[in-house]
């Protein structure tokens, strides 16, 4: 048993150490580079009134690298914020393709912290109470559902925990032309990148 326990513990602390090197810095931001990345955030509220109207995002994402430290970015985001009616919330959904190019815009020495810059375009579909225009005390929704479009900007800190491994803090100024809520939106996010290759 102890054989057992020591081989296991073994091989996870060297899973470990292989998943948290940090050697081979110079292999950061190599371009033709790809890494999968999960996001999520808050869209643009106050913390009190996010208690009364919950708003956030999660999203997917691929980064490919390209010469200067460059990077094309293509994914997908899930928006949701509810809107308080008397005692219950209106939902309102947002299913979201984005594709942008993100420029490096600082970075220290050590390729450890990037500051990139990114312009998006956007497209996807708004949806308000999942397409349910009656509310349970007879009134009716104004709001349509259908396509919206436009763009985003964004500003993102990244950090590599490893080399592999990257932290990433984010913030998005998105415009978006066919919705019936709002045009503008605000996101604040946090996610996690993985090397792939």
């Amino acid at each position: 048993m102890k054989k057992h326990s020591f081989v296991i513990i073994t091989f996870t602390l060297f899973i470990v150490s292989t998943i948290f090197t940090n050697e081979a810095q110079a292999q950061r931001y190599l371009s033709g580079q790809k890494g999968i990345q999960f996001t999520g955030g808050l869209i643009g509220t106050s913390k009190e009134s996010f208690y009364k109207e919950p708003a956030y995002y999660v999203g997917v994402s691929l980064a490919t690298y390209t010469k200067k430290g460059n990077r094309w970015v293509v994914g997908v985001e899930y928006l949701n914020k509810e809107y308080p009616y008397k005692e219950r919330v209106i939902p309102v959904s947002k299913f979201i393709g984005d594709g942008g190019y993100y420029f490096k815009l600082l970075s220290d020495n050590r390729k450890t912290f990037f500051l990139s810059f990114g312009l998006s375009a956007s497209t996807g579909y708004e949806t308000s109470n999942w397409g349910e225009k009656l509310l349970y005390d007879g009134a009716t929704l104004r709001n349509k559902d259908g396509f919206i479009y436009g763009g985003s900007a964004t500003i993102e800190l990244e950090t590599y925990l490893s080399d592999r491994l990257v932290l990433l803090i984010n913030a998005r100024e998105r415009l978006l032309f066919g919705s019936s809520i709002e045009k503008f939106q605000t996101q604040y996010g946090i996610g996690i990148k993985y090397i792939i290759n």
